[in-house]
């Protein structure tokens, strides 16, 4: 029995080897005669192709498809690719539109800060909001123009529009600016037309609060409130915002700057107020010719 396997394995390996030699023959046969330049060989190679090729068909059809297969898939492949390009580039065109919307903002920001109508008298600095503190107990923000640029404590801040706080705090190169909605900020206002004057007082939320008013049956909503320049707080004439009505009846006020985009601030100097000495120096009369007139009186 061992020896009858052994001989059937013998035979298979023999079978093998002469199959494996003559497929390599024919392709090896195959290749040559489709190598040859030859007018004769061409036609027996056409005669060859159109016996066997048409009794082949069936056997062509999964290849067709196959290549048909292969063909979509590197289709779906290229438009999967084109279709990543494709999203990658709106992700980048997004963000260029985002970055000329803020350049636009800050553009138009600037244009407002150029435009501002404010009195000839006062020169301004504008500095940039470095940045700012919304906590619920302090509203200020800091700004990169300082003691080097001139900027002193008590002058006014302001946005493109309205009324933004005063400096509190000034350092070499950047400045603190306590806003309006800050609960130690306290300004003289004037609300028109009526022309009642109050005190605009911050409760560290986004409305301030009117108080010490001595008629506010004439004060309606929408009344602009400017500041009032008593004190010599601020300036005359800036404007800080509208009177809206509370829930409880209160009357507050809408700010005019926009607190929420603080980017550039326009810092009014004020005009250094001048000190008043003694009466006698106001009025421009001698000190020895006044003691002399009270000595007289006093006889």
């Amino acid at each position: 029995m061992a020896r009858d396997r052994q001989t059937d394995q013998e035979y298979g390996r023999s079978i093998r080897r002469v199959l494996i030699g003559v497929l390599v023959f024919v392709l090896l046969a195959v290749f040559v005669l489709w190598r040859i330049d030859n007018p004769r060989v061409e036609q027996f190679r056409a005669a060859l192709v159109d016996r066997i090729v048409p009794n082949f068909q069936w056997a062509l059809v999964p290849a067709a498809k196959f290549t048909r297969m292969v063909a979509d898939f590197q289709s779906y492949a290229n438009i999967y690719e084109q279709n990543q390009e494709l999203r990658r580039e709106l992700q980048r065109l997004k963000g260029w539109r985002e970055a000329a919307l803020q350049l636009e903002q800050k553009n138009a920001k600037l244009l407002d800060l150029n435009h501002v109508r404010i009195d000839a008298k006062l020169t301004f600095i504008t500095g940039v909001v470095l940045t700012d503190s919304g906590s619920p107990f302090r509203q200020s923000a800091l700004i990169n123009v300082g003691r080097n640029d001139g900027v002193m404590d008590g002058w006014a801040t302001m946005d493109g529009l309205g009324l933004v706080g005063r400096i509190s705090g000034v350092g070499d190169t950047t400045s603190r600016v306590v806003l309006l909605t800050d609960s130690n900020s306290r300004i003289p206002v004037v609300i028109q037309p009526s022309g009642q004057k109050a005190i605009l007082a911050g409760n560290n939320t986004p409305y301030p609060v009117i108080e010490f008013l001595e008629s506010p049956e004439i004060v309606h909503p929408g009344d602009r409130v400017v500041s009032s320049g008593d004190g010599k707080v601020f300036p005359p004439g800036l404007l800080a915002g509208q009177v809206v009505l509370g829930r409880n009846g209160r009357l507050l006020v809408q700010p005019s700057a926009d607190f929420q985009r603080l980017e550039f601030l326009r810092v009014l100097r004020a005009a250094a107020t001048e000190r008043i000495g003694v009466s006698d120096e106001l009025v421009g009369a001698d000190v020895g010719d006044v003691a002399s007139d009270e000595a007289g009186n006093g006889r």
